[in-house]
C-alpha cells in the first residue's frame, strides 16, 4: 500500500512549527529590565597611568633621605650626638681659642735670657704635648662616631630596629678595622707628599748645578712650591671623594684594609658627583664656622657672648657632622643599587630571616616577596 504525505513548504504557515508559550514567553524581552551594557573591546579600555617619575639621586635626594632616617629616630641619634659629636665638635671650636691664649701669655721681659729661654723651651714642650693629646682625642671620638652613627644609619635605612647598646657594641667591633685603614689612607698621603718632596729636590739641585745658585725667596720658586703644593692637595681632595664609602664599607661589610679603598673607589663609579658635592659642602661649611670660631680676642672668652656663641657653633657642628655621616651611608647604598647589589642583598636577608613582631609570637611568619630587575 502507497501512503501519500503531503511534504510542507517553507511558506506554509500551518505547518511552521508552534513553539511552547512558556519558552517564547522567555524569549521575549521584558520592557521592565534594563538594556544590557553594550559590550567593550580591549581597544576602548584606556591604558593605565604612568608611573610617577622616580627620583633623581642627586645631592639634595642624599640628604633628604639621611634627614629622613635621622628624624625617624631622633632620639637615639641625639643621644649619639650628645656622646660622641658634641665633645668632638666643642674640642674643635675651643681648642683654636685656648692655644691662642697659651701662647700669647708670654714671659715677663725683665727675666733674665736663661730663665726667658728655659720657660720658651717648656712652653714649647706643653704646646706639643698639648696637640698631640687633641689629636689623639681627636682621633678617637671620630672613630666612635662613625662606627656608631653608621651602624645606626645601616640599621634605619632597612627599617630594623635601631637601638643605642647595639649602636655602642659597635664601637668594640669596628675601632681596630678603622683604624687599620685610617692608617692605610695616611700611608698613601704620606707616600705622595714624599713623592711630592722628592721632586721638588731633584728640581731644585738640578737648577743649582745650571745656575750654581738659587733664591729661595725668589717669586719662582715660592711660586713652584706653591704649585706642587696645590697638586698635593687636588691629589688628596680627588682620593677623598674616591674614598667617601671607605668608613661605610668598614662597618657595614666587615672589611678593612686597603681592600675598602678599592671597593670605594668602584662603587662610587657614577656618583662621584654626588660624592664631590658632599665633600665639597660638608668640607667648606664647617670649615667657615670653625674660622669665625677662632676669630676672638684674647680677653673675648671673658664675656657671655662668647660662651653663647661657643655654644651655638658647637650645635651646629655636630648637626653637620652627623648629617654627614648619614649622607654617606645613604650614598652607599644608592651605589649599591646602582651595581645592582642593593636588591640582591635585600632578596637574600629576606630569604634568609624575617621580621617577627612583639604581637606575632607562636604564628605562621610572614611571606615577604622582594622584586628586582
Amino acid at each position: 500500500m502507497i501512503c501519500l504525505v503531503r511534504c510542507p513548504t517553507p511558506h506554509d504557515p500551518s505547518r511552521s512549527p508552534n513553539p511552547h508559550p512558556r519558552t517564547a514567553q522567555k524569549l521575549r524581552p521584558n520592557p521592565s529590565l534594563p538594556p544590557s551594557p553594550p559590550s567593550i573591546s580591549a581597544m576602548d579600555i584606556p591604558p593605565p597611568p604612568p608611573p610617577p617619575p622616580v627620583p633623581a639621586l642627586d645631592f639634595l635626594t642624599v640628604i633628604s633621605e639621611a634627614r629622613r632616617i635621622v628624624n625617624a629616630h631622633s632620639r637615639h641619634f641625639l643621644a649619639l650626638s650628645v656622646l660622641f659629636l658634641l665633645p668632638l665638635s666643642f674640642s674643635l671650636t675651643v681648642y683654636p681659642t685656648l692655644l691662642s691664649l697659651t701662647s700669647s701669655a708670654g714671659p715677663n721681659s725683665a727675666a733674665p735670657q736663661s730663665l726667658l729661654s728655659l720657660h720658651h723651651r717648656s712652653d714649647s714642650s706643653n704646646t706639643i704635648a698639648a696637640t698631640l693629646a687633641f689629636t689623639a682625642f681627636l682621633s678617637l671620638f671620630s672613630l666612635f662616631a662613625a662606627s656608631s652613627i653608621t651602624h645606626s644609619t645601616v640599621q634605619g635605612f632597612y627599617g630594623r630596629p635601631v637601638k643605642l647598646l647595639p649602636a655602642i657594641k659597635s664601637i668594640f667591633t669596628s675601632f681596630f678595622p678603622l683604624s687599620v685603614t685610617v692608617l692605610c689612607i695616611q700611608l698613601i698621603q704620606g707616600l705622595i707628599l714624599a713623592i711630592l718632596g722628592l721632586f721638588v729636590f731633584l728640581v731644585v739641585k738640578l737648577v743649582e748645578l745650571i745656575w750654581h745658585r738659587i733664591e729661595y725667596s725668589s717669586p719662582y720658586f715660592v711660586g713652584f712650591v706653591a704649585l706642587i703644593t696645590l697638586a698635593f692637595v687636588v691629589i688628596v681632595f680627588y682620593l677623598q671623594v674616591e674614598w667617601a664609602l671607605v668608613y661605610v664599607l668598614v662597618v657595614a661589610e666587615s672589611v678593612w684594609g686597603f681592600y675598602p679603598l678599592k671597593r670605594s673607589t668602584y662603587l662610587v663609579k657614577g656618583m662621584r658627583k654626588v660624592a664631590l658635592c658632599l665633600n665639597l659642602f660638608f668640607g667648606f661649611a664647617p670649615g667657615i664656622l670653625l674660622c669665625a670660631s677662632s676669630m676672638h680676642s684674647n680677653t673675648g672668652w671673658k664675656s657671655w657672648a662668647f660662651v653663647v656663641e661657643i655654644v651655638a657653633l658647637s650645635s651646629v657642628l655636630t648637626m653637620f657632622m652627623l648629617l654627614h655621616l648619614a649622607a654617606n651611608v645613604v650614598l652607599y647604598m644608592y651605589c649599591k643599587a646602582i651595581h645592582g647589589e642593593l636588591a640582591m642583598e635585600i632578596a637574600e636577608e629576606f630569604a634568609r630571616d624575617y621580621v617577627s613582631l612583639p604581637f606575632d609570637e607562636g604564628k605562621v611568619p610572614h611571606v615577604v616577596s622582594v622584586a628586582y630587575t
